[in-house]
């Protein structure tokens, strides 16, 4: 059985990293026929995905996030492209909640 292990560091605190982590579990649930369960905790939360041939979860903390994947053997194959999508779509999430918007000044 292969494994997919993704850590990423961010300083958002547990509200938004978990607002990131729906946004996420919503995209797989649509993109990949995943079912996503969130156990919300005190100091952090737990996505649990599945899916024939995948199985995993996601820990959203304060200043991390930690993806660990169990593929089947048919799935193995696609490992890298699988873990570089995975990687592609929670970078994404992660850079945009980074991006500050503009200040809008009033007219004189």
């Amino acid at each position: 059985m292969a494994e997919i292990r993704i850590h990423r560091d961010h300083a958002l605190g547990l509200k938004k990293a978990r607002d990131i982590a729906w946004k996420w579990a919503e995209q797989v649930e649509e993109k990949f026929d995943m079912e996503c369960t969130v156990l919300e905790g005190e100091t952090s939360d737990t996505v649990e995905f599945t899916r024939p041939g995948v199985s995993g979860e996601l820990i959203v903390a304060p200043d991390h996030f930690e993806l660990v994947a169990q593929l089947g053997f048919l799935l193995g194959a696609f490992k890298k492209t699988i873990e570089d999508e995975i990687k592609k779509e929670l970078d994404s999430l992660l850079a945009a909640s980074s991006k500050k918007p503009p200040d809008k000044k009033k007219p004189a």
